[in-house]
């Protein structure tokens, strides 16, 4: 663990292993933490909260544009251990490393723009500023899909506005959490300023973030259960919230679409990651003019998928995370199978020397999805593509907003104006319009409904990180 500074054990000097999903080797072993390694993380963002929030925007900004150019430098090196300790393909680990360091800059950018304002009063002797002004000490929480991305989307807005985190990574990632903090470490954040509890048992560490009143700030990504008890024990003592939470994802194919084009880019973020990430398509929505030939280019390019180890040559889909993740894909192919779905390709766990001591999952698609059955309510995180066909536009939007999620949702159609209204009835917070990749550290992250609160990304996500004060100032 990274505690004030320095690589700890927990104070209990138990550790846990990080495994490969692919093959179930033990990579390493680290720090199990409690809720005595929090609290002295706790303690340590404390007491560096003063001189780091003093600090000026341009030296926050020299220490963030500095771990930006150390991560890029070590590209190859986290590329490597995100493939063998998640199990997406290297070549997805490389750009997902990229895409960590985006924030890094950006937020570098982003520590020089955070403005106040002079409101004019009614009074002619009196003055009122605006300031804007760091949080405090802030807890992060972040999952094992994007093990890297996901600490800098948090900590990087973090430190520009001048606040102190504690950061608990997922249990089945730890490693890459270890080799971010070596980057925030050799970059020269000072001692206090980012923390690092690692644990095999989430509960305990949580309960003391979420239960001390120095924490003025969570910042959690998971699911939507977890996120809903995080946010209402935050409550207690009126901390912020920030929770990027599940998705389910519709894929609407308009019948003026051109289906082989849709199908393609629907085939790329639908196994993006194995299927686990919260922007992957849950439902394809499909015109009925179009589902034959949309359902016969998704099969052809699903077909040509390589599962295995991220780290093999040609591997173009990896792991799932466990056997967890396993059960759950199996529990909703043979639901949608009962009910009348048509399983097109895949619906079992792969099987043979390659894949027997990992978790692998054969890409699937199953086709007359209807909305009865557990896929079209459950968020899959997984390599599974149902297929639903509509008649109408209303009819599409309707099927499209039935669910509790409000993430990502996805429209291919070459008319204008359908873009723009379908795109505004969804009910979701990013929308991908002939778009797969609706994402970047400049825009705003974040769903609506059960998907979450708040925005990381763009100066959306710095000003999650501060309060607002203003001066009344009689002359």
């Amino acid at each position: 663990m990274y505690i004030d500074g320095e690589w700890q054990s927990a104070a209990s000097g138990k550790t846990f292993a990080s495994i490969n999903p692919a093959n179930g080797a033990v990579l390493d072993s680290v720090p199990d933490g409690e809720r005595e390694d929090a609290r002295r993380a706790i303690d340590a963002a404390a007491a560096a909260l003063p001189d780091w929030r003093s600090r000026t925007a341009y030296e926050r900004a020299e220490v963030l544009v500095e771990a930006h150019r150390i991560m890029l430098e070590r590209r190859d090196d986290l590329a490597e251990l995100m493939t063998r300790e998640q199990g997406k393909p290297l070549r997805m680990a490389r750009t997902e490393v990229g895409y960590a360091a985006d924030f890094l800059l950006w937020f570098a950018e982003e520590a020089k723009r955070v403005y106040g304002e002079v409101i004019p009063s009614a009074r002619a002797d009196q003055r009122f500023i605006v300031l804007a002004q760091p949080v405090g000490v802030c807890a992060a929480i972040t999952p094992w899909n994007y093990p890297i991305s996901m600490l800098t989307r948090k900590l990087a807005p973090a430190l520009a506005a001048g606040c102190t985190s504690v950061l608990k990574p997922a249990e089945q990632t730890p490693l890459c959490a270890v080799e971010t903090f070596k980057v925030f470490a050799d970059a020269g954040v000072p001692a206090g300023v980012v923390n690092l509890v690692t644990c095999s048992d989430p509960e305990p560490v949580a309960d003391e973030l979420l239960g001390d009143p120095r924490v003025r700030k969570i910042s959690f990504t998971g699911s939507t259960e977890v996120g809903r008890m995080i946010a209402s024990r935050a409550g207690a003592t009126m901390k912020r919230v920030s929770m990027e939470l599940g998705g389910h994802a519709p894929f609407l194919v308009f019948p003026d679409a051109d289906p082989e084009h849709a199908a393609k880019g629907g085939a790329a973020v639908k196994f993006l990651n194995t299927g686990q990430a919260c922007i992957c398509p849950n439902r394809f929505i499909v015109h009925r003019s179009i589902a034959e030939p949309f359902i016969a280019t998704l099969r052809a390019r699903i077909e040509k998928l390589v599962p295995g180890d991220g780290l093999a040559a040609g591997t173009t889909v990896g792991p799932l995370i466990d056997e967890v993740a396993l059960k759950k894909m199996q529990r909703q192919v043979d639901d949608a199978v009962d009910k009348g779905a048509k399983l097109e390709l895949g619906g079992s766990r792969l099987q043979g020397p390659a894949f027997d001591n990992g978790h692998f999952y054969a890409p699937t698609i199953l086709t007359g999805v209807t909305p009865d059955m557990l896929i079209c309510s459950e968020e899959t995180f997984g390599p599974i593509a149902p297929v639903m066909v509509f008649d109408d536009e209303d009819e599409a939007i309707a099927m499209a907003n039935s669910t509790e999620y409000g993430l990502a949702g996805y429209i291919y159609t070459r008319d204008i104006s359908r873009a723009i209204r379908v795109g505004e009835a969804l009910d979701f917070g990013m929308i991908g319009i002939n778009d797969i990749n609706p994402t970047s550290a400049a825009v705003p992250f974040g769903g609506i409904k059960q998907s979450g609160l708040g925005r990381e990304g763009a100066r959306a996500g710095i000003e999650e990180y501060l309060d607002t004060k203003v001066l009344g100032i009689a002359l």
